[in-house]
């Protein structure tokens, strides 16, 4: 069942109504409430399969700790609301769980809420190491005994699941990481005479590159945008960066520079590694870009100014990507479909059928394929002297940032949704355990 065939066990089992489970998990985005909008909406139309979708409080611990959120008791303006609203609307977390054999008791406990809350049908809205956790769950019914379908839902800013033709969140971080380098290298332009000369700025992308090099997209033949990206995917060299810096302040007179939170050097190590480790076992990154600014003041002593994007890069759903948001919905909706028709163990898929004008369709991918699985940038997207993209990328790019899907404003700010998050009951003991 693991490679999405329909089974008579499925096939059996979902005759009749029966509830939803839909969480999300990992860093979130400016559209990852589309997805849940998606799931949610999709599965009202069909009552004969799904009565209710409780979402997780938390992601995969509302299952564990049954901290059920009953989405049917949200108006539904909330819920189209969602589309426009940024971060995680039921919260999310994360935890990765274990194999079976090495923690039955986390297996068991979510048998014991799924069967006391009717849950048949399991949505998992996350990037790779989420969905590892999907493909998990989804083997409960042949491991277990337990009937559940189980459908992954994609997200990632970084970009990097596989088998997609792009992630949901990645083409409103990209859309922001493109706006945000152009303003400050017009920013840096004016000022350059008698100030500031470089300016970096720092973006996520532990060890694939998309969203900086999303940021070139602002390049252009009037000499605004960045000058110099840093890849993860490209070691580092330090004279060789110092070298395109002068060169390039020398003929422009000041440079816009964008790292990833990923570079590191050709022994692998991280320019920027603080040395704590996340629950998904990745180093925590963040700082290159004060790392980066002051080789650039030590060698060459240039008066420079840096930013760190952080958080702000994934919750700026006020200038996100159109096309984005439209996909991360269908991506959701195409999750309650698969589903209800029996498909196991799968992720929706977006699937690019032309380039321009951008034309896209939804396919499927075995979770056992997808989960923990980085799709890093090819060779082709980098440019020879590896600081910066090339035409193939900005092709492959271009489309996923267009379109402006504004959300509504009151007195001057975005009117994004805070959910009721109406709690479902609890019928179990509490669980005790990871």
């Amino acid at each position: 069942m693991d490679d999405g065939r329909q089974s008579t066990f499925h096939t059996l089992i979902f005759m009749s109504s029966h509830n939803a489970f839909y969480a999300q998990s990992g860093g979130v985005t400016p559209v990852i409430n589309a997805s849940a909008a998606g799931v949610i909406q999709t599965a009202a139309k069909y009552p004969e399969h799904i009565n209710k979708v409780y979402a997780g409080q938390d992601g995969i611990l509302g299952a564990l700790y049954e901290e059920l959120i009953d989405t049917s008791l949200e108006s539904p303006e909330d819920i189209e609301a969602l589309k426009r609203t940024p971060s995680g609307a039921f919260g999310s977390c994360r935890f990765k769980l274990k194999s079976i054999e090495e923690h039955k008791a986390q297996y068991e406990r979510l048998i014991d809420v799924f069967k006391a809350h009717d849950i048949r049908y399991f949505f998992y809205n996350g990037g790779g190491d989420s969905q590892d956790t999907s493909y998990k769950v989804s083997q409960l019914s042949e491991q277990m005994g337990y009937p559940i379908t189980c459908v992954g839902v994609p997200k990632t800013i970084d970009n990097d699941l596989p088998f997609t033709d792009c992630s949901p969140g990645f083409g409103s971080v990209a859309k922001y990481v493109a706006v945000s380098i152009l303003e400050a290298s017009m920013d840096v332009a004016s000022m350059s005479s008698t100030s500031t000369k470089v300016f970096v700025m720092e973006v996520m992308g532990r060890h694939a590159g998309w969203i900086a090099a999303a940021s070139g997209l602002a390049a252009d033949e009037r000499g605004l945008g960045p000058d110099i990206i840093l890849f993860p995917e490209v070691d580092f060299q330090p004279q060789a960066f110092i070298d395109k810096v002068q060169r390039t302040v020398e003929k422009k007179g000041q440079c816009s520079i964008v790292v990833s939170e990923g570079a590191k050097y050709s022994d692998g190590t991280f320019l920027a590694d603080s040395g704590i480790k996340d629950a998904f076992g990745h180093a925590q990154l963040g700082g290159v870009a004060p790392v980066v600014t002051q080789m650039i003041k030590d060698q060459l002593k240039l008066k420079c100014h840096w930013a760190v994007c952080d958080y702000l890069q994934r919750a700026a759903r006020h200038i996100g990507s159109k096309t984005d948001m439209e996909q991360a919905y269908a991506l959701g909706s195409a999750a309650v479909e698969l589903a209800i028709n029996g498909t196991n163990a799968v992720m929706p898929t977006i699937v690019r059928t032309n380039d321009s004008p951008y034309e896209w369709t939804t396919g499927q991918a075995p979770l056992a394929k997808v989960a923990n699985i980085e799709e890093k940038m090819p060779s082709d997207f980098i440019s020879d002297d590896g600081f910066f993209i090339t035409q193939a990328c900005r092709t492959y790019l271009a489309p996923l940032i267009e379109g402006e899907d504004y959300p509504s404003y009151t007195n001057g700010l975005p009117d994004y949704v805070v959910l009721k998050k109406h709690k479902v009951n609890k019928k179990l003991p509490a669980f005790v355990g990871e």
